[in-house]
């Protein structure tokens, strides 16, 4: 049974202008990479989540089923629970809280197809009625260059949460259990595409309702003048950005703009620039396969020699080693 709280309790002043949160989440990239059905008989315990950069989704398709973070933080999950592990990390499916676990690449699977498995680790003299039925996916989850967002998202996200404010997710969540169970042709490769869309929409309620009580620089992005800035910098990273004309997008001196938001930030505005253009070049150059030539007139750059002293002197690596790391 899926939570519908009633009353949400987000506070007006914490929302976000609508055009910061498509700037927000234009960059954001939540791709599957692999995902399991699972069918399991109690009791269990299945740990997951070695590799801390890739996010985890489950869903839970039939029974009860207790969800323990490596903090030791315990949570329930009826059938038709979903959650999203932002920052991934190691955690526990489990049928009771006290139970042992064996990790999920321990047990036999069946491929289904390319990018699903199926585990069915059933007990052969218990009706089927009583397996637990879970969908799980590890995903390559990132914001473009609001990537530093994803450090403050809550360790778990749970659509239970969202539902009062997003009704049509409930169909979605319908048909995911009806897709587990049933096992149509084709079923894993819709399961997949449904899955991303429910964690994106997770991702896009956090941030519509405020980014939760995140504090630090996300203070920036509740500030309306200040966010304008920064979406104003996000939307063309390649201008040539000078304080001046930062303090002119907030519609103040240079120096209170200055001292503001070194404040909300922690950096300077031109080191913030210099970051953000060099987080999206990685990006550019090791996801997208971009030709450094062409990162470099995207950010600016009079030159690739002149980017790639800005891209060593910041990350500490040429753009060449990066690509070819």
């Amino acid at each position: 049974m899926i939570n519908r709280p009633k009353d949400t309790g987000i506070d007006d002043m914490q929302m976000l202008s609508s055009d910061l949160i498509s700037e927000l989440l234009l960059g954001m990239r939540l791709d599957g990479l692999h995902y399991n059905r699972i069918q399991i008989s109690p009791p269990f315990g299945v740990r997951f989540g070695e590799d801390p950069t890739r996010a985890q989704f489950h869903f839970i398709a039939r029974g009860r089923v207790y969800l323990r973070t490596d903090s030791g933080v315990v949570h329930t999950l009826e059938a038709g629970d979903a959650v999203l592990l932002p920052r991934g990390g190691i955690h526990a499916l489990l049928s009771d809280p006290s139970i042992p676990c064996l990790d999920v690449t321990d047990y036999s699977v069946t491929t289904i197809c390319r990018r699903v498995d199926d585990i069915h680790a059933c007990k052969a003299e218990l009706c089927r009625s009583t397996d637990t039925l879970i969908f799980s996916g590890c995903m390559e989850f990132d914001l473009g260059g609001m990537h530093p967002l994803v450090s403050m998202m809550p360790e778990v996200m749970q659509v239970g949460t969202l539902i009062d404010r997003n009704p049509e997710l409930l169909p979605v969540l319908e048909a995911m259990a009806r897709e587990v169970s049933t096992e149509r042709a084709g079923f894993a490769g819709i399961l997949t595409r449904l899955a991303d869309v429910v964690s994106a929409s997770i991702v896009r309620d956090w941030v519509e309702c405020g980014c939760g009580d995140a504090q630090g620089w996300v203070e920036a992005l509740r500030d309306p003048r200040m966010g304008r800035v920064i979406a104003a910098i996000h939307r063309d990273p390649g201008r040539n950005w000078t304080v001046e004309m930062m303090a002119s997008e907030m519609g103040s001196s240079r120096s209170v703009f200055a001292e503001r938001f070194l404040e909300v930030t922690g950096v300077t505005p031109l080191r913030y620039v210099t970051e953000l253009r060099m987080r999206l070049a990685s990006q550019w150059i090791t996801r997208d396969r971009m030709a450094i030539d062409v990162v470099a007139e995207r950010l600016g750059y009079g030159s690739q020699a002149a980017f790639s002293r800005a891209f060593k002197r910041t990350t500490g690596k040429s753009p060449g080693t990066m690509r070819a790391a």
